[in-house]
């Protein structure tokens, strides 16, 4: 029942934040449309942490991007003019299409210190819909399906599955859960979509019978159930949908032609693109260059 197991690899962000990567990987470019997947600690911040571990302003095209957080707060500001707090159980849904910068900033941990954990993941777009013009969504969870059931608390991210439908804006078939489930709970994942990966952010259970820890991502066989079982409390995350073809990655730009690649490199080298409102100070260059 399981193709495949990745374990997340340290990275730092930059400044010291280091997260658990997972996506892509050298054994796995993508999930359905996800072509990014970032483990966010869990981490302890004192009030008081430096500017530097905060994610200063880049620039993305040809994707969305999804923040899920368990506990703690950002503070996003986009190009659009968008400023939003980030808390838990919200989702903020950023369509960079032909392209968009944004920042997300530790404003509330070092205010007041922060118990810091979620997820951030890039959900790769369809061809046609690569160069849209950007967008930002924020749901603070109440239009989000949720259900409960003999120790199993889900919520529905994004996308359809088992007929529920997220109010999230989606551009290709997919889905995306956030799963709390009890010692000894368990559920099935239905063999709705060709790709489908469950992953561990807390505790530990079995999946189809075999053992998956925190910090490790089971890519699916298709077109079949799969059982999972809780060891102990769990916090997990379901992810998948339809393939998209081949895609190109290079730093935070998606494209499925290496020529936008380049143009969008060189579009952020030269400055032609605006910086997030409120947060135009500073940005990250590309890697291996230095700040103009």
């Amino acid at each position: 029942m399981i193709e495949q197991i990745i374990d997340r690899r340290a990275h730092d962000l930059g400044g010291g934040f280091a997260v658990g990567r997972v996506l892509p990987s050298s054994a796995r470019r993508m999930v359905g449309p996800y072509i990014f997947f970032d483990h966010m600690g869990p981490v302890d911040f004192a009030p008081g942490i430096p500017r530097d571990l905060d994610v200063r302003p880049h620039p993305h095209i040809g994707l969305s991007t999804v923040t899920y957080l368990y506990d703690g707060a950002l503070t996003h500001r986009d190009s659009l003019g968008f400023h939003q707090e980030i808390r838990p159980g919200e989702v903020n849904w950023m369509v960079a299409g032909s392209g968009i910068t944004h920042s997300e900033r530790l404003e509330y941990a070092r205010a007041h210190g922060a118990h810091m954990h979620g997820i951030q993941a890039w959900v790769a777009l369809p061809v046609e819909n690569e160069e849209v013009d950007p967008a930002f969504y924020h749901h603070d969870g109440a239009d989000l399906p949720s259900w409960e059931e003999n120790g199993f608390r889900g919520r529905l991210i994004a996308g359809e599955t088992q007929g529920m439908k997220a109010a999230v804006k989606v551009h290709s078939p997919q889905f995306y859960m956030h799963w709390e489930m009890d010692a000894g709970a368990s559920i099935v994942l239905p063999a709705e979509y060709a790709e489908r990966a469950i992953y561990v952010a807390a505790g530990s259970v079995r999946v189809g019978g075999r053992a998956l820890h925190a910090g490790q991502m089971a890519v699916l066989e298709p077109g079949v159930d799969v059982p999972v079982r809780a060891d102990n409390a769990s916090t997990l995350m379901a992810l998948g949908g339809e393939p998209l073809g081949e895609r190109f990655l290079f730093w935070n730009f998606v494209s499925s032609s290496r020529e936008r690649i380049e143009q969008a490199k060189e579009d952020w080298r030269q400055q032609r693109m605006k910086l997030p409102v409120g947060d135009d100070l500073e940005f990250a260059p590309l890697p291996g260059e230095n700040k103009p």
